[in-house]
């Protein structure tokens, strides 16, 4: 990396740590009673790659498209630095998402159409910003894209895609990522490049990611792991193990 850009990097570090997002009792419950979210507190630092996992239906997907306001809560507070999304309109919703949030999802979701460069600045285009061409410039050699911006999704393997998909996230900005299952779709050597990625953003960048994720590998990636159960958080570990989530998992009948 150039000095300057080393520089431009730096830049995005500084200041003191505070809250990406709160969310305090907040809850989700579908028609017919269905409880997906009950009454959940929780406070996630600027800075810190925080992985959720639990059981199929455990909520944790719910939890992720309250917090990230692709989904209304049914009751409680949602503050995404410090900006109060509950309550809002699906419009402001969305308007909100595209200042404060980036999505990076298992199944990539690049327009086959558009190039990586056009890909990348989607998100921009469409809230009608310019981007920022030293931020971007780096953020593109920072995954190692340099070469492939004038490609399409088709001709790029499936981590290289991801790395698309991770500046698209990033081109905003963005107060916080949410990846769901990002390496899900990914072969063993590609899932690793992507979760080193990810850790070195939190870590170099202070960038603040929340992962979904059913893979223990994954989550022993992040600074910490929220455990979910029923629409509960009920444990919340700090740099634990592979092996160690795998246990926790298993004791409550994921195999």
């Amino acid at each position: 990396m150039s000095t300057r850009l080393e520089g431009l990097w730096a830049s995005r570090t500084d200041g003191p740590q505070e809250s990406a997002i709160t969310l305090t009792g907040v809850s989700k419950v579908y028609p017919g009673g269905v409880r997906a979210l009950d009454r959940v507190s929780l406070t996630v630092a600027s800075g810190t790659f925080i992985a959720v996992m639990g059981p199929s239906g455990s909520g944790k997907s719910t939890l992720m498209h309250c917090a990230a306001g692709l989904d209304s809560s049914s009751e409680g507070s949602i503050l995404i630095k410090g900006q109060e999304i509950s309550g809002l309109n699906e419009t402001r919703r969305t308007e909100l998402r595209r200042e404060r949030v980036g999505f990076v999802f298992q199944s990539y979701n690049l327009v086959p159409s558009l190039s990586v460069a056009d890909n990348i600045t989607l998100p921009l285009r469409l809230a009608g910003r310019a981007p920022d061409d030293d931020w971007l410039r780096m953020l593109i050699e920072r995954v190692g894209l340099t070469d492939r911006l004038s490609h399409r999704p088709a001709e790029l393997s499936g981590g290289q895609q991801q790395r698309v998909a991770l500046v698209r996230a990033l081109v905003a900005g963005p107060a916080v990522v949410f990846a769901d299952e990002p390496t899900g779709a990914l072969d063993v050597r590609s899932a690793r490049q992507v979760l080193d990625l990810l850790r070195d953003l939190v870590d170099e960048l202070r960038q603040t990611v929340v992962m979904v994720t059913h893979d223990p590998a994954a989550a022993a990636r992040a600074h910490q792991t929220l455990v979910m159960a029923d629409g509960r958080v009920i444990d919340h570990l700090w740099a634990p193990t592979a092996a160690e989530l795998a246990g926790r998992l298993a004791a409550l009948g994921e195999v």
